[in-house]
């Protein structure tokens, strides 16, 4: 197992980690491990989403329709229904 080294930590950062570790119950070495393999296995899983770029490009073209514009319009007005429910307000 290898042995890792950190020097110049500032004060303020040490001090956080050490009380960070000691609200954990563990030492330094062991919360600085532990805050490491998280951020890793993290990385790994944020690497593995699409990005909105990705996803979009992946939509493009998705909606393709062989009816015109016209039809698609007509259809969405004749499928819309009338509702009394809100003619004297709240």
């Amino acid at each position: 197992m290898a042995n890792l080294q950190i020097k110049g930590i500032e004060d303020g950062i040490y001090k956080e980690l050490k009380d960070m570790a000691a609200a954990e119950n563990r030492s330094v070495s062991q919360q600085v491990l532990f805050l490491v393999k998280n951020y890793l296995a993290r990385k790994k899983h944020v690497n593995e989403l699409k990005s909105p770029a990705q996803v979009l490009l992946e939509l493009s073209g998705s909606w393709d329709d062989t009816r015109s514009a016209d039809k698609i319009i007509s259809e969405i007005k004749a499928a819309r229904k009338n509702s009394k429910k809100l003619s004297r307000g709240f």
